[in-house]
């Protein structure tokens, strides 16, 4: 069992242990006077704890982090290093660049969603409300047409009139199937020039009878020198974020 997991479990038997004695009523639902609900302290620690368990997986589905990590994957296939740079190092890479792209957004959540929640001007529905949008603009942005009809005619829906009306259910799938789809364009550009330094060095190779051996160990230098005469990680680095505000 995860820890935030077992702490929410814990904090929920001492709040029924204190029901029992009278003096905490563990799980209640009661209006607001302004028409809302108001949840008692152990459901709102059992909904932060679940927030918090699916937080990752909306870090790396509904934001600029798939394709930069899938991009950063095959630039290392493609320079052919193995694991250099390490799995941890493209993950932290990712992860800062995300942050980098993703700030003009996650200020507007922070300013139109938890800053007047946390000071209890809008209701906890509110919040939420106002935090969908701006990631539902930054979505959007990055999603194909033919990704939102295929998912749309797939589950079903009815037709589509604008961006207002496109349901976050079917906005998430089509933007993470629009990323990938970017993110393998993005890498076969990529490859393109080493893959071209390998056919050459393999046909040298090949033609001064030298077949046993690997092309590889020769075009590894080449192509890291091509890399960083044309300063490679600014160039990828810098195209990344770029491509998320063409």
């Amino acid at each position: 069992m995860k820890p935030h997991w077992l702490l929410s479990v814990l904090l929920l038997l001492a709040c029924d242990l204190h029901a029992a004695n009278g003096s905490l009523t563990a799980l209640t639902v009661t209006p607001t006077a302004s028409g809302g609900q108001s949840y008692s302290l152990s459901i709102q620690v059992l909904l932060m704890m679940t927030a918090l368990s699916l937080l990752p997986g909306a870090l790396m589905m509904m934001t600029s982090f798939a394709r930069i990590v899938i991009v950063l994957s095959i630039l290392r296939q493609a320079l052919g290093t193995a694991q250099t740079p390490s799995n941890q190092l493209l993950i932290g890479l990712a992860l800062f660049l995300t942050f980098f792209i993703m700030a003009p957004v996650f200020e507007r959540v922070y300013d139109q969603a938890i800053e007047p929640w946390m000071n209890e001007k809008i209701s906890d529905e509110q919040a939420f409300e106002a935090a969908k949008q701006p990631l539902r603009e930054f979505m959007l942005a990055q999603t194909r047409d033919a990704d939102l009809e295929l998912f749309a005619r797939i589950s079903g829906q009815r037709a589509i009139n604008g961006p207002a009306d496109v349901p976050f259910s079917l906005l998430m799938p089509a933007f993470a199937t629009s990323e990938l789809k970017t993110a393998f364009q993005i890498g076969f550009l990529l490859f393109i020039p080493f893959l071209i330094i390998d056919l050459v060095v393999s046909s040298v190779l090949m033609s001064m009878g030298m077949m046993m051996l690997s092309p590889m160990i020769i075009s590894l230098p080449f192509k890291i020198m091509l890399f960083v005469l044309v300063d490679g990680w600014s160039l990828v680095m810098g195209m990344l974020a770029s491509s998320f505000y063409i």
